[in-house]
Formats: structure tokens, C-alpha cells, sequence
């Protein structure tokens, strides 16, 4: 059976990669363990590896060079790695996209690797969708992380202790908000942007974790990490916080200036994506997008989709393409004919365009077709994608003129994969033709 690993973790023993790769693998992110740099490059040459993980214990001074030869190692394909260690600032700028105190456990990695292989594959769609519209005759702005101070809030009490970490927080960079109550956090948090949170509940932990889960379930916010003050008589296992939507934990032990040192580096990642992921939103005004919806107009899509399949090719990662087509229902023939069908296509391809992530495609091809193209994504989660899309879109209401009530849309889908060797269109009208199978069905 073939080996399909995403994640790369180097480390010279299983003290630290043992119990880590075990979580990752129960978690879906199935790992492969090398103990030197020759063995980490032949893995990334032969398999569709997304993220590393170097136990930076292991290797001393040498982490890294080896990180930095990974790097170079995966070519035109960007290699997030996650240093398991203390985080150095000075020398693991351009080696590490972010550095954990170990152990680092499963569900913390999990959490994090998502973040970090959506953001390099966002980097990757920038890059690509800069070459498209240049041939247009258009620049894209490119992403600006910026110097501004890092910008963090500070929930809790304002115990002698978490007053001291915002004084290191305030000696490394970052602009400090306090917040004491739940209720002014997310005011706060509604409000302004912030790079990172610090939760700190003193005897009322399980505020602290209902302020993460909330975090989690605010798309505006899902990805703002945050860090918690965990006692170590909480009793709370670190599988349940990190479930629960915390990105890091800190003993209240810890030294402050070691706790804001990896507050800094969250705030660092969460800044480098936010910047990728607007840098892509700001090509929705390049005046090439179809006026109606916004999407990429079909021969733009044509012309991009070339690009994309090339690139997963060289970068040997995966790519899917789905095609959605409004249900001709004969209870809507009437509102066809009236044309309120077309009226609400606009608003359809408008909420198909805030469904997608940043770093996915969507196009309208026809009157009532829509596309999308998928980056890294296998056919069955672009199955899920489409599905969930066109789930919401379902549960819309469209108006269907004065004295009738609205009315409802549903979508015919087609998805495929694209296969190594296949053309963009290949893909395309496979994905077409199993839109034709699902309406005959």
C-alpha cells in the first residue's frame, strides 16, 4: 500500500518524534520520521509532503542549516517547517515559520500545521495569479506584512504576573490591549485587529477556554491565535485545550520573557498569512473579474487553471476543479422565463466568492455555471467543498417579485482530481461530465 505522508518530522531519536508522529497519524496527518537531512530530502523528492517538524534538540547548531536545505530541497513547492525548541529570532528568521516549546503535543500540531500549509499555499496562489494577470496587463500589490507594533490582547485578570508579561510583551515590539471580562474581550476583538491573544483566567480556566472555542467558530477570527496560562492543578489535559481551539499553553512558572518571545512568534505567523491572504482579496480589483459577481471571468479562469495545473505538477502537489450548475427545476421555469433567476445569480456568485478560501479560484463560466479551482486538495475535500457551498447557498432565499414568495436554488456538482499528465481541460470536462451524471441521477 502506498505511503501518502504530509507531514516530515526529523528528530535523531522518538523521545520527542515518537509520541508526536503517533498523534499526528490518529489525527489525519500522516508522518514520515528521518533521522538526518539526506533521508529528509529523498522524502520530500518522492512524496507529497506539505509541512516539516524539526526537533531542534536533536541537531544543535545544525538545525538551521538542516532546515534551510529542506528548503531548498522542495524547489518551486514552499515547505512550512515548525521548530520544536526556543525560539531565536535572530537566527531562525528565514528557517522556521514558527517555533513551539516542546513537547509539542498531536492536537497542538495539527492546529498549527493547518495554518501553516494553508498560508504556503496562499503564498504559492499569489505568486501564480501575479504571473496571470501580468500577461493582462496587470500588477498585483504585493503582500505587505509591515513594522507596526505586533498587536495583542490580554484577557484576565490583572494579576503581578500577567502585568509583567505585558511589560515584556511591551519590551519586544507588541502593543498591549488588557481586557478583564469575556464580554469586553470580544468587544475588543470586534473592534481592532489582533495578531495574538493571551488568555490568563486565574481560578476560572474554563472561561478562558469558552473565550478560544468562540474564537473558533468566528470565521473573522478562527485564525487569531491564542495563547493560555495553564495551571498545572487546572485539571485539564492538554488534549482538551488545544480541541477546544488554544494555539499554545504556558505554565504560570515559565519566566514572562520566554512566554513573550512565543507569544511574538504567533503573532509573527498570523501577520505573514493575514498579509498573503489580503494581498489575494485586493486581485478582486483588478477590473479583470466579471462584473456581475466578481469571480474570474471564464477565459481568465482558462488561463489561470493552465497555469495551476503546471504548477501543482512542478510542486507535485495536489489539485482539484468542481463545476456547479444551478438545478433546472421545473418549479423555477416560470421565474426563469420572468428573469429573477438571473437576478439572483449575482448575488449566488458574490457569496460562491466569500465561501471559497483566499487561496482557492472561483469563475463564473456561464449564466448560471459556476468553477472553482482547489489548490492542494484532494477530490474527496473538494467534494466536501463544494458540497458545504452549495448547502449554504441552498438555505438562501432569493426574491421572486411582490405577491410570491422567495424562492430557493439547488446545484448539480462535479468534481475531479487532476491526474499526473492530464491538461487543465481534461480535468475540467471530467468534472463536467460528472455534473451531467449527478442531474441525470
Amino acid at each position: 500500500m502506498p505511503v501518502h505522508a504530509r507531514v516530515l518530522i526529523l528528530a535523531r531519536d522518538d523521545s520527542l518524534a515518537g509520541p508526536l508522529a503517533e498523534g499526528l497519524d490518529r489525527l489525519g496527518w500522516r508522518t514520515l520520521t528521518a533521522r538526518g537531512v539526506y533521508a529528509g530530502i529523498a522524502a520530500l523528492a518522492d512524496l507529497k509532503i506539505e509541512a516539516a517538524i524539526i526537533d531542534t534538540a536533536s541537531y544543535g547548531e545544525d538545525a538551521h542549516d538542516l532546515a534551510m536545505r529542506l528548503k531548498t530541497a522542495s524547489g518551486a513547492r514552499r515547505l512550512p517547517i515548525i521548530a520544536i525548541g526556543a525560539p531565536n529570532p535572530e537566527s531562525d528568521l528565514l528557517a522556521f515559520d514558527l517555533t513551539l516549546a516542546a513537547p509539542l503535543h498531536p492536537a497542538q500540531a495539527a492546529f498549527r500545521l493547518e495554518s501553516l500549509v494553508r498560508t504556503a499555499t496562499a503564498q504559492e496562489e499569489y505568486e501564480l495569479r501575479a504571473e496571470t494577470f501580468s500577461e493582462r496587463g496587470r500588477v498585483l500589490d504585493p503582500p505587505h506584512p509591515g513594522d507596526a507594533p505586533w498587536r495583542i490582547l490580554a484577557i484576565g485578570e490583572p494579576a503581578p504576573q500577567f502585568l509583567a508579561l505585558s511589560n515584556a510583551l511591551t519590551a519586544n515590539g507588541a502593543e498591549v490591549t488588557g481586557a478583564f471580562t469575556a464580554y469586553t474581550a470580544f468587544d475588543y476583538l470586534h473592534d481592532q485587529p489582533f495578531e495574538a491573544v493571551v488568555l490568563w483566567a486565574g481560578d476560572s480556566q474554563a472561561e478562558s477556554l469558552s473565550i478560544a472555542a468562540g474564537m473558533r467558530r468566528n470565521t473573522r477570527l478562527y485564525h487569531i491565535p491564542a495563547l493560555l496560562y495553564l495551571r498545572p492543578d487546572a485539571g485539564l489535559s492538554l488534549q482538551e485545550v488545544f480541541h477546544r481551539g488554544v494555539s499554545d499553553v504556558a505554565s504560570p512558572d515559565t519566566p514572562e520573557s520566554q512566554t513573550a518571545d512565543r507569544v511574538i512568534e504567533l503573532a509573527k505567523a498570523y501577520r505573514h498569512q493575514a498579509s498573503i491572504r489580503s494581498a489575494l482579496n485586493r486581485a478582486r480589483a483588478s477590473g479583470l473579474m466579471d462584473a456581475a459577481t466578481g469571480l474570474f471571468t471564464r477565459d481568465l479562469f482558462a488561463a489561470h487553471l493552465a497555469r495551476l495545473t503546471q504548477s501543482s505538477r512542478d510542486r507535485n502537489r495536489a489539485l482539484s476543479v468542481c463545476v456547479l450548475k444551478l438545478t433546472e427545476r421545473v418549479e423555477l421555469a416560470t421565474l426563469r422565463s420572468e428573469g429573477w433567476v438571473d437576478r439572483a445569480v449575482p448575488q449566488i456568485g458574490s457569496m460562491i466568492g466569500r465561501l471559497v478560501r483566499a487561496e482557492d479560484t472561483a469563475a463564473r463560466l456561464g449564466p448560471e455555471t459556476f468553477a472553482l479551482a482547489l489548490p492542494s486538495t484532494s477530490l474527496m475535500s473538494a467534494r466536501a467543498a463544494s458540497e458545504r457551498i452549495a448547502a449554504v447557498i441552498g438555505c438562501t432565499a432569493f426574491d421572486a417579485g411582490e405577491g410570491r414568495p422567495p424562492f430557493v436554488v439547488e446545484f448539480d456538482i462535479g468534481v475531479a482530481e487532476v491526474e499526473r499528465g492530464e491538461t487543465a481541460g481534461a480535468a475540467l470536462e471530467r468534472a463536467a461530465a460528472r455534473l451531467q451524471q449527478a442531474k441525470a441521477g
